[in-house]
């Protein structure tokens, strides 16, 4: 689609701002922005400043017998909050008069605004009384802004849109839009993420795009006239082209843009009025900054020596007691890393735990790996060492008190400036304040954390997964959790002074060792984000799964925002939303990402069709509860016909066990307690050459006193379970299926037996229906999701 703009003038806009000492364009210096944007339909305005006199003749141009006053103040935004909007009849003197009124209510209110909340105000307002305050407001207020006066259509919800661009520290520019109006605020809050606004970052996303995703939202539905007896209100052609102007214009403002001459902070129009086929902005700001550099991404074969190192020193450990520094010798050297390879910096010892010592870190001359376990206070000098020495291709620092206090800020900030000056030859530095990493391929393990307190399945095959976490112990715990072995990597990146979660995402992307990215990620640094997102992208365009969990939802402040935007797409929105366009499943809580730990593994090499699924229980109510869990969610799942094959197969299967009498089949399949391990097996065998099934959640079937699998009592072994039970087969009939077969086990305690087995052979079993269907609609959506992302396999 053609658009139509012009930047060198919305560039001449920023510079007679910037030529003026501003960084943010009054609102007429807003419309003269859109109109070089290429919008159409910027109404008619006048400014009228203070030192002017007004005619009847100014008001010729401007239709009808109203007009809009508006202030126009360089620290007012939110103008309706000041009484700074008005309608008036357009006539000079009421103008005159309104304009008056105006500056002296917006003088006042604002003053008291500032007042009773100085941590809001303005540098120019610091340290002042209310009187000097008021003084002041007035003194800085241009004047006013008349603007055509544009009666509405409809006060109906969905009449007006909001549209914005907005610089995001972690995801870069961001476009975003969705229902406007002075209530879109409320909008956001009421309705369901992506349902009143939609956000996406404009380097990730086409105009075309970015109307998909607008397509499913509410202000969508309003705009095209789907809703019932309303008419369209605009075309999709205006909805594509506002939208792609909006985005091209975002990444030619932007730092990523090495010829940008101005950087957009933020452009807000809210609302576009929409009326008889036109998009008219109706209000409008923007904010604007000067260029600046960006960090550059860290160096592959750094990180390769960090994974995969052939040489390794530690300094700090202790030879005369067990501290961080000897744990993580311990750990490496269990971790199956050749002792000879190994160099401790000791200024006493000559061999620690039959490891070599030298006596300083001068007589460490280019190790794949360092790794510094000795206080804060010691580790500038030693960056400055091994920076300037060459000491090593990449470092990994364990200590905190390097930047999550306060008081230990500066120090981090003065290394990380260290760190980034040699960014172009000098080592890649993972941490501070980190675990390190467990690399099962590089048998490396520089957890600082003893066996008994954490231990590790070193005899079994690693999965085929990559941990990636912020936090030690966040990874800790789910690394133990997780039931198919242990992940190939395990990944703390602490304080992330150089090397970001998005590095490793990227790095992870194109490993061939690894199938799916786990994330646990509680903040990015800055444009992190985006660099996370397109290795997920990567990621999933090699067949990868990525699966993040993105804690801190505080909600932000909305006082401390200028536009409305930040207050309906605030950082966290706009951030998963990101992150799922990229090609990530998002989880909403550590329970679903625990699940999906295990439940991933499990189904990343099964074939996923559809949303279809059969359920199987010998419990009535268990059997209730699969089919009441499809109307508890919006998943999708639904269940699936049986075909004409299947019902002969178990009606043969119920014929031969004396079953017909007291049996239907139907979807779920609620199997009798007098059911046989062989009826429970032969269904499954049915329903795994079912076209008509795409998926199967079934229970273990321990509450049946016909199986063979029972518990034994509290002083037995657990259970109890004679050669082919339906228990004993499980695992195997599970991984032999390439349909995905989800188990639960809701029968309390005494069952627990039954599923350590079953999940020690490496197949989860979840404690309710609701819960293993929950985690198999998430996982499903997923999949079908990103095919097309990853090529449209037909196999995946």
């Amino acid at each position: 689609m053609k658009l139509f703009i012009d930047f060198e003038e919305m560039t001449r806009v920023f510079a007679r701002a910037d030529g003026q000492g501003r960084q943010q364009l009054y609102e007429h210096e807003t419309y003269e922005l859109l109109s070089a944007l290429g919008s159409e339909s910027v109404p008619e305005y006048l400014l009228f400043t203070r030192n002017q006199r007004l005619t009847s003749d100014a008001l010729v141009p401007f239709l009808g017998d109203k007009v809009v006053l508006k202030v126009s103040s360089p620290d007012v935004v939110h103008k309706s909050d000041m009484e700074g909007v008005a309608v008036v009849p357009k006539m000079a003197g009421k103008v005159r008069s309104g304009s008056r009124r105006m500056v002296d209510r917006v003088s006042d209110r604002y003053a008291q605004f500032i007042h009773t909340r100085p941590n809001h105000a303005p540098d120019e307002y610091r340290d002042l009384d209310a009187a000097e305050i008021r003084e002041r407001v007035n003194k800085r207020i241009q004047g006013v802004l008349i603007v055509q006066y544009l009666p509405p259509e409809s006060d109906a919800l969905g009449n007006e849109l909001l549209v914005s661009l907005r610089w995001t520290r972690e995801l870069g520019m961001v476009i975003t839009a969705g229902l406007g109006g002075t209530d879109t605020e409320l909008y956001a809050d009421r309705f369901r993420l992506g349902q009143a606004v939609v956000s996406a970052s404009t380097a990730l996303v086409s105009g075309e795009a970015f109307f998909d995703l607008f397509k499913h939202t509410i202000a969508y539905e309003k705009c095209a006239g789907l809703t019932r007896g309303n008419a369209r209100l605009v075309s999709d052609e205006q909805l594509l082209e506002c939208f792609g102007a909006f985005i091209a214009v975002g990444n030619y403002f932007s730092p990523l843009n090495p010829d940008a001459p101005y950087v957009i902070d933020e452009l807000e129009v809210n609302p576009f009025a929409l009326v008889d086929y036109e998009m008219v902005p109706l209000d409008g700001l923007c904010r604007f900054s000067k260029p600046f550099r960006l960090k550059k991404a860290r160096g592959v074969l750094q990180m390769d020596r960090l994974l995969h190192p052939e040489s390794i020193a530690i300094v700090g450990v202790s030879g005369s007691k067990m501290n961080f520094g000897r744990q993580i010798l311990q750990n490496i050297k269990m971790a199956g890393f050749d002792p000879g390879k190994i160099t401790i910096v000791s200024p006493r010892a000559d061999t620690i735990d039959g490891v070599r010592c030298v006596r300083e870190l001068s007589m460490i001359q280019s190790v794949d790996l360092l790794v510094i376990a000795v206080s804060a206070a010691h580790v500038p000098d030693l960056i400055d060492d091994i920076i300037e020495h060459n000491r090593a291709q990449s470092v990994i620092l364990i200590p905190g008190g390097m930047g999550e206090t306060e008081s230990s800020r500066e120090r981090a900030l003065k290394m990380i400036e260290k760190i980034q000056s040699s960014q172009d030859e000098g080592p890649v530095f993972l941490g501070g304040n980190c675990l390190g990493l467990i690399s099962r391929p590089g048998l490396l393990d520089t957890f600082f954390v003893p066996e008994s307190c954490a231990p590790k399945r070193r005899e079994t095959p690693f999965s085929k997964t990559a941990l990636i976490s912020q936090s030690g112990a966040f990874a800790l715990v789910r690394m133990t959790e997780q039931i198919l072995g242990d992940p190939a990597y395990v990944v703390t990146v602490g304080n992330q002074m150089d090397l970001t979660i998005g590095d490793f995402i990227n790095c992870f992307a194109d490993a061939p060792d690894i199938g799916i990215i786990y994330v646990y990620a509680e903040g990015f640094n800055d444009l992190d984000g985006l660099h996370a997102c397109r290795g997920i992208r990567r990621a999933v365009k090699n067949g990868k799964e990525v699966i993040i969990y993105k804690s801190g939802r505080t909600p932000e402040g909305k006082l401390a925002t200028s536009g409305h935007t930040a207050s309906v797409a605030g950082d966290y929105m706009v951030c998963i939303s990101c992150l799922s366009q990229a090609g990530a499943l998002v989880t909403e809580s550590h329970e679903d990402f625990q699940g999906l730990l295990n439940l991933a593994p499990l189904l990343h090499e099964k074939r996923i069709s559809g949303h279809r699924i059969a359920g199987m229980s010998p419990a009535g109510f268990e059997a209730v509860g699969i089919a009441d869990s499809l109307q508890a969610s919006d998943s999708g799942l639904e269940l699936s016909e049986f075909s004409p094959g299947t019902i002969r197969s178990i009606s043969d299967l119920f014929d031969t066990s004396g079953l017909s009498d007291i049996m239907d089949i139907r979807n779920p399949l609620d199997l009798t307690p007098a059911a046989r391990d062989h009826v429970y097996i032969g269904a499954m065998e049915a329903l795994f050459e079912d076209d008509n099934v795409d998926s199967i959640v079934m229970s273990v079937g321990t509450l049946a006193p016909g199986t063979l699998g029972k518990p034994s009592g509290p002083d037995g072994p657990g259970f109890s379970a004679g050669e082919g039970s339906l228990v004993c087969r499980l695992p195997d009939l599970v991984r032999s299926s390439d349909k995905p077969v989800v188990l639960f086990n809701d029968a309390g305690k005494a069952h627990q037996a039954v599923q350590d087995y079953i999940e020690g052979e490496g197949v989860p079993v979840y404690p309710s229906c609701s819960r293993a269907m929950a985690l198999l609609a998430a996982y499903t959506s997923y999949r079908l999701r990103i095919k097309n992302l990853a090529g449209g396999d037909k196999n995946r």
